[in-house]
């Protein structure tokens, strides 16, 4: 299996709430870092324009500052009264500054005039800009350089043409960038952390809606527990518009499998009726001694213990098939040991059981009183004297029920034929063999397992594990 395959998986194993926070979460990133990427840009941009229209007013200045003339040295002259009056071209390495520059013919810097604000430093211009704006005389060309002591600086320059001239002038205005680039790395700061605590906020408010509004799946869970174990026999209460056809059709859903359960069982029921009688008019009508009437009553009652057998695995699998299934186990098994004390006390045996109320099994009742019958008669036909009932909660969700008896017991082996199906140990003893089987059977159907162990008493132990409700 591939990486992108194992990614699909465990994403379609993820909850529904956590597939939609980390969709929020991923926009929430990509807001984040393009919004905060976007408005830094075009701060700084609008901050360069701000310089950049400084500039312009800088060198328009700078145009009425020059006087013309043409020496033929190249030298330059400027009208120190018509300087640009912001206080900062005075004062040295403020950040501001401006320039005069005479070139030669070839575009070379013959001699300039700068402002106060330069102080001893040198300042070169950028050889790139200073062609380019040669090239384009009149216009204002700008770029982003190193300034007077190595600080970076924003670079706006015009070729300025004089008819008294041969050559052009450079004026320059200069401003240093640092402010502008503190402002921008304080302005993403700002942001980030603004639209971090947004997004953060944001997803944590989607989280508690998520919570509150995903609740109602959460009780149609809890709901159909209960309905499982059979606390309740559908569902209830008010769910949201969007839940209600949903808990609508769980509820003819499970109508359904009660009428069909219900059917299941009135079919199986006619046909035991069906079959019984004409085997029970077989057996009647072959009451001779020829081979023939004793064949008959032979395989009639060989058909008839069939029948017996399938037709209650048939009754106990509609039954197991049945939603909200739930037996106190105390309840069912209480009537049973008095009617076996009944049965055995001119036998001078008893049968004693122990069960809390609080144990339920998720078994029809008519099932569990056939499966603790069986074993509670199978167990008084074969011990000495006492017959011993209990449960207990086991893992897995189980219900362990215990019948002990002081018997011969079994051995491994007997133990192992004893659960198959018309197997008879002891065929001096009454009944067909099938009642093991049978429990066997509908434990089975029921989700649950019998098992046959040494008793502490000294014969056989019947373990038969049933799901808790």
């Amino acid at each position: 299996m591939d990486a992108k395959t194992q990614f699909q998986n465990r994403f379609q194993r993820l909850s529904l709430a956590r597939r939609l926070l980390i969709g929020a979460l991923l926009w929430s990133v990509l807001l984040v870092v393009g919004g905060v990427v976007a408005i830094s840009a075009v701060y700084r941009a609008e901050a360069v324009n701000i310089l950049d229209d400084e500039h312009s007013g800088t060198i328009q200045t700078l145009v009425r500052a020059i006087r013309p003339l043409d020496d033929g040295t190249g030298r330059i002259e400027d009208i120190e009264d018509r300087h640009p009056l912001d206080s900062r071209f005075t004062v040295p390495l403020s950040g501001k500054y401006w320039m005069m520059v005479a070139v030669d013919d070839q575009g070379n810097p013959v001699g300039d005039i700068t402002s106060r604000s330069v102080f001893d430093e040198t300042i070169t211009l950028p050889a790139a800009l200073r062609r380019e704006a040669l090239a384009n005389p009149g216009q204002l060309m700008s770029a982003n350089g190193d300034g007077p002591a190595d600080q970076p600086a924003r670079f706006t320059i015009q070729a300025t043409t004089y008819p008294e001239r041969a050559n052009p002038v450079l004026l320059v205005a200069i401003s240093d960038r640092t402010l502008t680039m503190e402002g921008v790395d304080r302005l993403r700061t700002i942001l980030l952390i603004a639209m971090m605590a947004l997004a953060g906020g944001t997803l944590l408010a989607m989280a508690f809606g998520l919570h509150y509004a995903l609740r109602p799946l959460g009780r149609i869970q809890s709901d159909i527990t209960e309905i499982r174990e059979g606390r309740q026999a559908a569902l209830s209460g008010d769910y949201p518009a969007e839940m209600t056809p949903l808990s609508e059709e769980l509820n003819k859903l499970l109508e359904h499998n009660r009428a069909v359960v219900s059917r299941a069982r009135t079919h199986v029921g006619n046909l035991a009726h069906a079959l019984k009688t004409p085997l029970a008019v077989l057996r009647n009508e072959a009451n001779g001694e020829t081979q023939l009437d004793q064949v008959v009553r032979r395989q009639s009652q060989t058909m008839h213990e069939n029948v017996d057998h399938y037709l209650r695995r048939a009754q106990a699998a509609a039954r197991a098939e049945a939603l909200g299934v739930r037996t106190q186990v105390s309840e069912a098994a209480q009537g049973l040991v008095r009617v076996m004390n009944k049965l055995f006390v001119a036998d001078g045996k008893t049968v004693s059981g122990e069960i809390a109320d609080a144990i339920f099994v998720r078994t029809e009742r008519q099932d569990l009183e056939e499966i603790i019958g069986n074993l509670l008669d199978n167990a008084c036909k074969w011990c000495r004297s006492e017959v011993r009932l209990h449960a207990a909660p086991a893992e897995d969700g189980l219900v362990s029920i215990f019948i002990d008896d002081d018997g011969p017991g079994l051995s491994p082996d007997e133990r192992a034929q004893a659960v198959k199906r018309g197997v008879r140990l002891d065929e001096t003893a009454p009944g067909t063999g099938l009642g093991l089987s049978i429990v066997a059977d509908i434990a089975d159907m029921n989700g649950g397992s019998l098992v046959l162990d040494e008793s502490p008493l000294g014969g056989l132990r019947a373990i038969v594990s049933l799901r808790r409700a």
